[in-house]
């Protein structure tokens, strides 16, 4: 058999081969349209971040469980690989190496400390990373794969400062845990604008995450002017400073910021919460909201999340959530799982989540701004927009 021959009978079988290889490559360079999509999940399972973590984990397998039920992603399914960093930075690290060669992205860590171990892993090995820890040296300064999903605590700052300064409060005080980075990022934040809203700080209280005897700060606040204690901490601090506050019988009234913003701190005050001022993002009071495109998001998340757990979803479940709807679109959006074509998809980024409307670009991974952040009251064990929130957050969703 000559040359020709064959090749001539061959050559069906060479197209059908490359038609094959064709199909499955699909124009994503990222694996074979068979292959699942693996995202990457390191969130705190056990250790004192275990309650934030186990929000978050549970938000992001029901994104990826809706995800899946509507196709799919680039016609594949998503699959979570997840880890435990035990609230330990090392134990981040540890995740992360376990990992890094088999997910084509990263969602996590809730725990600020482990955020900032993993992110320089993450930035070297160029893998599109959306956490979950609102610590603001994260994105400032930037680094390419780096996105920030939570409000920057410095962000959290100044939304109580505006509010404080639309209550007409002058003097405040504020206590931060030294040990948190997110707690450090928003004192630090909080005194660096204080002067922009014409707010004095007349005591800044540090404290240890490890501190369970509060009654020395809240005495310094009644011998000083301020007219409202700022807290800062997550975690334990926020309930046992909390509860001390009631006992002191200190009438300074006391704000707390979003880690506090969910029944983990709820159900262990009680009825000692009534009253008491709280932040939380915009999809903890989704139900506050005006009919529109914001409301339609924080639902499409909250009602299925109550159905399945029997609560509605708190703080840091939005948070999981949302890194997930961002992570998901600039997947399509990249039409691959090429990290590069992700992380360059996340930088042209708009989009509504429950978090609020994300606007990343080159020059910004954190995506949003204070508008999205509520400042509530707690009301027959409910988070109720005050009054001044309930206007901001209504001009903010219905600005376009």
């Amino acid at each position: 058999m000559n040359a020709e021959v064959l090749m001539r009978r061959l050559l069906p079988s060479l197209v059908c081969l490359v038609l094959a290889v064709a199909a499955c490559g699909g124009g994503d360079t990222g694996g074979g349209a068979q292959d699942n999509i693996k995202v990457g999940l390191i969130v705190s399972l056990t250790g004192n971040y275990t309650p934030l973590g186990s929000e978050d984990k549970k938000a992001v397998e029901l994104a990826v469980e809706q995800v899946n039920a509507a196709g799919g992603l680039l016609g594949r399914k998503v699959e979570l690989v997840t880890r435990d960093d035990k609230t330990a930075p090392d134990q981040g690290i540890v995740a992360y190496n376990q990992i890094k060669g088999d997910i084509d992205a990263l969602i996590g860590p809730v725990f600020s400390n482990s955020a900032l171990a993993v992110e320089p892993l993450a930035q070297r090995d160029k893998m599109p990373y959306l956490s979950l820890a609102p610590a603001q040296e994260q994105v400032e300064p930037i680094k390419s794969y780096i996105f920030v999903t939570p409000a920057l605590s410095s962000m959290y700052a100044e939304r109580y400062l505006q509010y404080i300064q639309a209550e007409g409060i002058k003097t405040v005080a504020v206590a931060w845990d030294s040990k948190s980075a997110y707690s450090v990022s928003g004192h630090k934040a909080m005194v660096a604008l204080a002067p922009k809203y014409n707010v004095k700080i007349a005591i800044d209280e540090p404290y240890e995450t490890t501190t369970s005897d509060f009654s020395p700060a809240f005495q310094h606040v009644r011998d000083s002017d301020a007219e409202a204690l700022v807290f800062w901490g997550s975690g334990a601090p926020g309930v046992t400073a909390a509860k001390q506050y009631v006992a002191s019988g200190l009438k300074t009234p006391l704000f707390l910021t979003a880690s506090q913003a969910s029944k983990l701190w709820l159900e262990p005050m009680g009825a000692a919460a009534e009253g008491m001022t709280v932040q939380s993002a915009i999809g903890v009071v989704g139900d506050h909201l005006p009919d529109g495109k914001q409301k339609q998001v924080i639902e499409q998340m909250a009602k299925p999340y109550q159905q399945k757990h029997g609560y509605p979803p708190p703080q840091f479940a939005q948070d999981g959530y949302s890194a997930s709807l961002l992570l998901f679109e600039a997947i399509r959006k990249a039409n691959s799982t090429d990290k590069t074509k992700i992380q360059q998809a996340l930088e042209t980024m708009d989009l509504i989540t429950p978090n609020g409307r994300f606007r990343y670009s080159p020059t910004d991974h954190s995506g949003l701004s204070p508008e999205f952040i509520s400042v509530n009251t707690v009301q027959k064990g409910q988070f109720v927009p005050t009054d001044w929130a309930q206007e901001q957050l209504t001009k903010t969703v219905t600005a376009g």
